[in-house]
């Protein structure tokens, strides 16, 4: 279901996908099956989603940002994909962000660009990640840190 409020210029979006109210979708981006794309996100060209995954309300995803299966993106996610950002001048590769399978990324979460979270691992609401987050653990905070594997 695409909901007819939407932008979505993208021909490969997966079957039993659900996409929101004010969406855009980007023409080469690339939307899995059985994903739940909600209202007021924005998918650029570069940009892999995998299946299963759910892109809560207010999300941005980039180019260069591949999200892999069974994946929870919170409310307001920011993902980045330029370390040093000017107006008007652009890398002539943006940096790539992968989240990996089974990941979840709590509401208001911040992700700089160049991050590999790994499988399983959970990002706390509000927090910026700023490194890589190993597979199978919890990072909370400003830096966001390790607190559990």
């Amino acid at each position: 279901m695409i909901h007819s409020m939407s932008d979505v210029q993208s021909k490969d979006v997966g079957e039993g996908t659900n996409i929101w109210q004010f969406c855009v979708v980007l023409p080469n981006a690339k939307v899995g099956n059985e994903c739940n794309i909600c209202s007021h996100c924005l998918i650029e060209n570069d940009v892999i989603i995998g299946h299963r995954v759910t892109v809560k309300s207010g999300v941005q995803l980039w180019d260069g940002v591949t999200i892999e299966d069974d994946v929870f993106i919170g409310p307001n996610v920011t993902f980045t994909n330029d370390i040093r950002p000017r107006s008007k001048h652009y890398p002539d590769k943006f940096l790539n962000t992968v989240v990996c399978k089974g990941a979840s990324i709590g509401a208001n979460a911040t992700i700089l660009p160049g991050i590999k979270i790994g499988e399983y691992a959970m990002v706390g609401a509000g927090s910026v990640v700023t490194k890589d987050v190993r597979a199978n653990t919890i990072v909370v905070g400003n830096p966001a840190k390790e607190i559990s594997k």
